[in-house]
């Protein structure tokens, strides 16, 4: 009879342990998985925002060259318009 108890109390050990080791693996693997979403989100946060300040870059260096073409040719204008007077 002692026996039988104490072989019950070991499979009951055994069987605590298997138990706390599997919830300690979903836990673990819980983590993981979280950990690797949150990094997948912030390298897309990373990628959207390096695509929007290149966006704003070339937007901007498009207008400043449309001002400068503007300027070329205001300044042509008047240089023709200096020579003409200067001519006559």
């Amino acid at each position: 009879m002692v026996i039988v108890v104490v072989l019950i109390e070991e499979v009951v050990v055994v069987v605590v342990v298997v138990v706390v080791v599997v919830v300690v693996a979903v836990v673990v693997v819980v983590v993981v998985v979280v950990v690797l979403v949150v990094v997948i989100v912030l390298v897309v946060v990373v990628v959207v925002v390096v695509v929007v300040v290149v966006v704003v870059v070339v937007v901007v260096v498009v207008e400043v060259v449309e001002v400068v073409v503007v300027v070329v040719e205001v300044v042509e204008v008047v240089v023709v318009a200096v020579v003409v007077v200067v001519v006559k």
